[in-house]
C-alpha cells in the first residue's frame, strides 16, 4: 500500500460482492485552488504552509496548486465559487480563522461562512475541504492549524480522486 492511499476499511462478508471505491490521496496532476483569508495572518499563513507542504508531499505539483487571497473569512464562499466555476481546478481548499470574540459576530462569521462553502461544494460539484478553524482564542487556533493544513490536503485530494473515479465509473454504466 502507497503512503498516499488510506488503509482500507475492513470489508464483513455481506459486503464482498459490493463494489466499492477505492480511497487514493494520490496528487499527481490534479489542479488543487486554495483560497486563505487574510484576517488572522499568522494563523491562516500557518494553514497555508502546512496545507502547500502536504500537497506537495502527496504530488500536487506547484505549479498545480493555486492560491487567491481574501479579506476576511465571508469572503472565502465567493472566490472559491469563481475558482469553481472556471472549470480550472479539481480541489478547492478553504483556510481561515474566526477568532470567538465579545459579540454574537463569531457565530454569524462561522456560520454563514461555513454554509457558503458547502453551498459552492454542491453547485458546483468541486470539492472543497473546509480548514476555517473555529477557535476560542489564538493559542487554540495555532495549537491546530499545522494539522488542519494537512488534513484538508489530504481530503481535498482524496475528495478529487472520488470524484472522479465515480465520474469514470458511472459513465460506463
Amino acid at each position: 500500500m502507497s503512503q498516499n492511499t488510506p488503509a482500507a476499511p475492513r470489508r464483513t462478508p455481506y459486503f464482498e460482492r459490493i463494489f466499492e471505491y477505492a480511497p487514493s490521496r494520490e496528487g499527481a496532476a490534479l489542479k488543487v485552488g486554495v483560497v486563505m483569508s487574510r484576517f488572522n495572518p499568522d494563523i491562516c499563513e500557518g494553514l497555508l504552509s502546512a496545507a502547500v507542504d502536504e500537497l506537495k508531499r502527496l504530488r500536487v505539483a506547484e505549479g498545480d496548486i493555486s492560491l487567491a487571497s481574501v479579506p476576511g473569512a465571508l469572503e472565502i464562499p465567493l472566490a472559491l465559487q469563481t475558482l469553481a466555476q472556471s472549470g480550472k481546478v479539481d480541489a478547492l481548499i478553504a483556510l481561515g480563522a474566526v477568532i470567538r470574540g465579545e459579540t454574537y459576530h463569531f457565530e454569524v462569521v462561522s456560520n454563514d461562512a461555513c454554509r457558503g462553502i458547502m453551498e459552492v461544494q454542491l453547485e458546483t460539484g468541486i470539492p472543497i475541504a473546509n480548514g476555517i478553524l473555529t477557535c476560542e482564542d489564538d493559542d487554540q487556533a495555532l495549537a491546530r492549524m499545522r494539522q488542519k493544513g494537512i488534513d484538508c490536503a489530504q481530503a481535498a485530494v482524496e475528495a478529487a480522486r472520488l470524484q472522479q473515479d465515480i465520474r469514470a465509473r458511472t459513465a460506463r454504466l
